[in-house]
C-alpha cells in the first residue's frame, strides 16, 4: 500500500508540471526541457483524471461573455483559462490588512500586460488539458502598480514582523530576555524547552534593529539594544586568548543554566561552525550601526580576530574553514568528522551579508573593505564551476578542490546561494568595481531564472543536482519542489539591485516577479510572520520544522533584511523616491562625531543627504554626496532622522 502511494504521488506531480497551450500539452518550464519529447495530446486521454496547480503570467486576452482569459508565462507559453462559476478574485494585502476582493473588478483587472496568478483544476478535454480557475490573485492595483512599490509597503510589513517576533517572546510584558527562546510554533507560541540559540538571538536582534531604523518605532530599538546586552553578557566565550561565541544556552537544564559550546545541529555536531560565530555578529553590528557603542565594536573586533586565528587557512590557499573543534579550537582536528579542514560558501561568502557590509558602512574603515575585497576575490576566482554546470561550487577540501560528497548537499546546488553570490557581488562591484565582480553577477543573474526557477509558477526553488544524467534536459530537484523563504529574499533582492544598477528591464521584471510571489504566498496573514516553505503551488507547508516560525534555521533575519533593502533598491534606485532612516547615537558614540548614513553599498553619487532631523528639530552640519552627519560634541543619547533622495 505504501509503494502505491509513493507512485501515485509522481504521477500526479509530473503531471502538475503540464498545461494546455495552443491546442497541446507541453512542459511548463520549455527551457529547462527543450530537448525533451513533448507529451502527446492523448495523455489526457489515458490519464483521465483531474488536478489543482497554478499558474503565474500576463493576461494577452479577455473574453468577457465567454468568462475566459488568456496569459503568457515566463517562458512564453500561451495558456487559456476559463473562469469558474464559483471563482474568486483577491488583490495581494500586506501583513496585518484585510482581505481585499477582486472578484468584483475583473473586467478592470483582466487588462492587457496584467501580471495574475490563476489557481485552479486542469480538466482533460478532447485529448488536452485545460484549466478552469478557482481562486485569481492580482499583486498589482487597478491602475497597475505593483503593491510592494508602494512607498509604505515594506515599511508596514517590517513593523508586522516585529509586533510579531515581540509577542511571541515577551507577550504583553516587559522586553526580558530572559524569556527568549529560538523554537517557536506556527502560531508563535514557544514549544516548552529553554533553548536559546546564539545565532538565532543575533539574527532577532538584526531585525528589531532594522525594524527601528526604518520606522523609528522605540519599541523596536528597546528590543535591539536590550537584546544586545543580553547575547553580550550571556554567550561569549573570553579565555585568555580564547574568545567565542557559545552555540546556545538551555535556560531550563536539569541544575540551572547549561551551555553548549559546539553546535547542536546535526550538520555541525559538537563543532563551532563559522557561519553561527558569523551570524552571532549580525545583530550586533546593525545596532552598532545605529548607536556607534565602542563595547560593542569591541566584542565584533575579537571575533574577527577569531576569523584570522582559527578559521582562517593562513597557507597560500587562502579562504576560511568551515569548522573548528569545540575545544581545541582547531580545523584539522580529527574530531570533525566530515567537516574536518573544510571550506564552503557559508564561512566564506556569509561575511558579507551578515555582518561585513554593514561594519563597513558603519564605520567606513578601509580595512574592512579590503576584508570584503578578498572575499570577492576569492569568490570570483574559486566558486564558479570549470565543467558545463550553470551552478557555483559551494564545499571544497582544503586546497580549493571541489567536495561532492558532503552530507546531504553530495553535488547539489542551493539555488539561493547562486542568487546570494550575485547580489553581493553586485554590491561589491559599487564600492571596488571589478569586471569579474560585475560579469559573474550577471552571468548568475542571466542563468538562474532558466535552472533555479519555477517558469510555470513563479518563486526560486531549493535544491537541485547540479550536473544532468544521460537523458535528462532538467536537472532533478534533489529532494522536492518546495519553496523556502529565505531562497526567495536572495533572488528579489538580486534581481533588483542588477535592474537598478544595470538598468536591465528584464532583470526589473524578475525582481517584480520574484516580489509578487513572495508577497503573494509567503506571509502568513492568519498567524502572522511568514511561512517558512510553500507548495510548488504556493501553499504553505507546513510539516515538521518547516512548520516553525522560529528554530535553528528561522529567525527574525531574512524577512527583515528582505523588508528593509527591498525598500532601499525599490526607492532609491528603481523608483526614485525618497527615503527615512532613524539613529540612536550613543553619548560617546562613533568616533569623531560622524554618523554615516549610506544605506547600502550603492553606486557612488547615486543617493544623497536632503535633510536631518536631531530629536525633532531641524540640523544642518551634514555632508549630503558623502552621506554623513558630524553630530554635537556635547550630547546625550539622540535620536537622528535622516531624509535620503535619488541624486
Amino acid at each position: 500500500m505504501f509503494k502505491k502511494k509513493i507512485l501515485a504521488c509522481v504521477v500526479t506531480a509530473s503531471l502538475s508540471t503540464l498545461v494546455s497551450i495552443s491546442g497541446s500539452v507541453a512542459a511548463a518550464n520549455e527551457p529547462q526541457a527543450a530537448n525533451a519529447a513533448a507529451p502527446t495530446a492523448s495523455m489526457a486521454e489515458r490519464t483521465g483524471f483531474t488536478f489543482s496547480d497554478l499558474v503565474a503570467g500576463y493576461v494577452t486576452g479577455y473574453d468577457r461573455a465567454h468568462r475566459t482569459f488568456t496569459l503568457k508565462t515566463r517562458n512564453g507559453h500561451e495558456l487559456s483559462v476559463k473562469i469558474g462559476d464559483n471563482a474568486y478574485a483577491e488583490f495581494v494585502h500586506n501583513l496585518g490588512e484585510e482581505f481585499r476582493n477582486a472578484t468584483d473588478k475583473l473586467d478592470v483587472m483582466l487588462t492587457q500586460g496584467r501580471y495574475v496568478y490563476a489557481y485552479g483544476v486542469f480538466y482533460p478535454q478532447d485529448g488536452q488539458y485545460g484549466l478552469e480557475t478557482i481562486h485569481l490573485v492580482f499583486p498589482t492595483t487597478q491602475d497597475n502598480q505593483y503593491v510592494f512599490e508602494q512607498s509604505d509597503w515594506w515599511s508596514r510589513q517590517i513593523s508586522e514582523l516585529a509586533d510579531f517576533y515581540l509577542q511571541a517572546e515577551f507577550g504583553d510584558g516587559p522586553i526580558d530576555y530572559t524569556r527568549y527562546r529560538t523554537n517557536l510554533s506556527l502560531e508563535g507560541d514557544k514549544l516548552g524547552d529553554g533553548i536559546q540559540e546564539a545565532a538565532t538571538l543575533s539574527r532577532l536582534i538584526y531585525g528589531f534593529a532594522t525594524a527601528y531604523m526604518m520606522t523609528g518605532e522605540d519599541r523596536y530599538w528597546e528590543a535591539a539594544q536590550k537584546g544586545t546586552a543580553y547575547l553580550r553578557a550571556n554567550f561569549q566565550v573570553n579565555k585568555g586568548e580564547q574568545f567565542y561565541w557559545l552555540h546556545a544556552l538551555d535556560v531550563n537544564g536539569k541544575s540551572g543554566v547549561e551551555t553548549f559550546a559546539g553546535s547542536r545541529f546535526s550538520d555541525d555536531y559538537n563543532a563551532i561552525p563559522c557561519y553561527e560565530q558569523i551570524y552571532d555578529l549580525a545583530g550586533l553590528v546593525q545596532t552598532y550601526r545605529i548607536t556607534g557603542d565602542s563595547a560593542i565594536l569591541q566584542d565584533v573586533e575579537k571575533t574577527l580576530a577569531l576569523f584570522e586565528n582559527r578559521y582562517r587557512d593562513q597557507s597560500a590557499q587562502g579562504g576560511y574553514f568551515s569548522h573548528i573543534d569545540a575545544s581545541t579550537l582547531s580545523p584539522n582536528a580529527e574530531s570533525l568528522g566530515d567537516n574536518r579542514s573544510k571550506k564552503n560558501w557559508n564561512s566564506v561568502g556569509d561575511h558579507a551579508p551578515a555582518y561585513l557590509i554593514n561594519l563597513w558602512l558603519a564605520t567606513g574603515k578601509t580595512e574592512y573593505a579590503d576584508f570584503l575585497e578578498d572575499t570577492f576575490d576569492t569568490i570570483a576566482a574559486r566558486f564558479p564551476s570549470d565543467t558545463e554546470s550553470p551552478f557555483v561550487n559551494e564545499r571544497f577540501f582544503a586546497d580549493w578542490s571541489v567536495d561532492a560528497g558532503y552530507k546531504w548537499q553530495q553535488d547539489r546546488a542551493v539555488i539561493g546561494h547562486d542568487l546570494k553570490i550575485a547580489w553581493n557581488l553586485m554590491r561589491m562591484n559599487n564600492l571596488r568595481p571589478k569586471v569579474a565582480y560585475s560579469e559573474l553577477a550577471q552571468t548568475l543573474g542571466d542563468a538562474m531564472p532558466k535552472y533555479g526557477a519555477d517558469l510555470q509558477r513563479g518563486g526560486w526553488y531549493d535544491v537541485v543536482e547540479r550536473k544532468l544524467s544521460d537523458g535528462q534536459s532538467q536537472h532533478r530537484f534533489a529532494f522536492h519542489d518546495r519553496k523556502a523563504w529565505w531562497q526567495q529574499e536572495q533572488g528579489i533582492l538580486a534581481y533588483q539591485i542588477l535592474a537598478g544598477v544595470t538598468g536591465n528591464p528584464d532583470y526589473l521584471q524578475l525582481a517584480r516577479e520574484s516580489s509578487a510571489f513572495y508577497n503573494a504566498w509567503f506571509l502568513d496573514r492568519a498567524d502572522g510572520g511568514v511561512y517558512f516553505n510553500v507548495l510548488a503551488g504556493g501553499q504553505p507547508y507546513v510539516e515538521g520544522m518547516e512548520r516553525s516560525k522560529g528554530s535553528h534555521s528561522m529567525a527574525g533575519y531574512h524577512a527583515f533584511e528582505l523588508a528593509y533593502l527591498s525598500a532601499v533598491y525599490n526607492k532609491l534606485l528603481i523608483l526614485k523616491q525618497p527615503m527615512d532612516l532613524y539613529f540612536k547615537p550613543q553619548a560617546n558614540g562613533f568616533s569623531g562625531n560622524l554618523l554615516r548614513v549610506e544605506p547600502d553599498i550603492l553606486p557612488k553619487g547615486s543617493v544623497k543627504i536632503d535633510k536631518v532631523w536631531v530629536n525633532g528639530e531641524l540640523y544642518q552640519d551634514f555632508d549630503p554626496e558623502n552621506l554623513t552627519v558630524t553630530l554635537p560634541r556635547e550630547r546625550q543619547e539622540l535620536k537622528v532622522k535622516v531624509r535620503l533622495t535619488p541624486a
